[in-house]
């Protein structure tokens, strides 16, 4: 078995027809049949395009899944695989996870009659407790965004399927390169493919993987009858990001573990969420179903006044939603990843209005601790003199 590294560069393979070490794009939406009984493999490209199957096929090779599926986005991909419900099922969700399926589950899922739960998934007796005999998915996104709690994976995947659930978990900050959730027995793991598998904030995509052949079956009909699909050019665009994976996340959680450590030490950041930290509550579990705390760290500032300033004193990163891109890139969940949640909901969850999200990218390290230090300054400065803010 050679390593994840070089499976990222070579798992799409080669074109067999005429050697080309790129997938070919394949812009057809039809294709001509052999004949008036014999159907080819490919009819119609909603049903399936040669470059999306080679996506599908290099994303369940990377999870050790038995099929993959590419969608037009992470949210379709979420979706998608929550239409397995049926009308009086009831499902569990990480209760601070992102900000997109939280909208999902309480606004869209309830329309088709079934339930939900947010559950605090580091504590298992309080997921086991939440468990209904008409549940029927556990739901968990690990690390949490944005505030970085860890849970067990292999104990939440036992425990769900003891009660006849299956387990969804969306690996977006993880990747294949760090956290394989199939492996620690998760019935579906789930991408926003648009953040590090592609890693250049140039296309939209989601994927899933699936380890059961049947679940495989079920979630492509639901595919191919959502219809929610990637297109050819941008399943090409996400095949080549896959590539440089290795690199480019490596190099980007090296410089997250000093710039964490960096915040953590300074006076104007009242707390740093990391999962690499030897103090972080979840650590010990992190450290053994991850291989690397990865490339985003949260920190929380005094209160909006000071995330404001910070914001807007930053040279280098980019303000903007998203993450997992070669340019560093700088969120505000309040407004941006997690708008749509009430606001006394956000805080209960530690998303106040100081808090904000950090995607480290490809920038020299240096350059952007020196950035940072000078934003800090400045916060620490207004600290001291108010009416600055003002």
């Amino acid at each position: 078995m050679t390593h994840l590294e070089t499976q990222f560069i070579h798992a799409a393979g080669v074109d067999k027809e005429t050697g080309a070490v790129n997938v070919p794009i394949h812009l057809s939406s039809t294709y001509h049949q052999p004949s008036f009984d014999e159907f080819g493999p490919f009819d119609y490209s909603r049903s399936g395009n040669p470059t999306r199957l080679k996506l599908e096929e290099t994303i369940a090779k990377l999870e050790g899944g038995t099929r993959g599926f590419a969608f037009a986005s992470g949210m379709a991909a979420i979706s998608s695989a929550f239409m397995l419900l049926s009308a009086g099922d009831h499902v569990l969700v990480s209760e601070d996870v992102d900000g997109g399926t939280y909208r999902f589950v309480t606004e869209v899922l309830t329309k088709f009659g079934i339930s939900y739960s947010f559950v605090d998934m580091t504590d298992l007796s309080e997921m086991a407790a939440a468990i209904k005999p008409n549940t029927k998915v556990v739901y968990i996104e690990t690390p949490s965004n944005p505030v970085m709690n860890i849970t067990d994976i292999e104990i939440a995947a036992k425990l769900a399927k003891a009660n006849g659930c299956l387990t969804f978990v969306d690996n977006t900050f993880m990747t294949p390169l760090y956290q394989n959730p199939l492996a620690l027995g998760a019935d579906v793991v789930l991408h926003s493919a648009t953040k590090f598998l592609s890693g250049h904030s140039d296309i939209i995509a989601g994927l899933a993987v699936v380890k059961d052949p049947e679940l495989a079956d079920r979630l492509g009909f639901i595919q191919n009858t959502f219809g929610s699909v990637l297109g050819a050019h941008d399943s090409y665009t996400l095949i080549q990001g896959i590539k440089t994976l290795g690199a480019r996340l490596k190099q980007s959680s090296a410089s997250a573990r000093v710039i964490a450590e960096y915040l953590h030490s300074h006076p104007a950041v009242e707390e740093v969420y990391y999962p690499g930290f030897t103090f972080h509550p979840g650590n010990p579990i992190h450290e053994r179903q991850a291989r690397d705390a990865g490339a985003v760290v949260s920190l929380r500032l005094k209160d909006k006044d000071a995330a404001r300033i910070f914001v807007e004193s930053l040279e280098i990163p980019v303000f903007a939603v998203s993450l997992g891109a070669v340019e560093t890139i700088l969120s505000y969940p309040a407004t941006m990843s997690h708008a749509s949640m009430p606001k006394e909901y956000r805080e209960k969850r530690g998303i106040t209005d100081g808090v904000l999200r950090l995607s480290v990218g490809l920038e020299n390290r240096d350059d952007l601790l020196e950035d940072l230090e000078q934003a800090l300054q400045k916060v620490r400065r207004a600290a001291k003199t108010p009416e600055l803010v003002k």
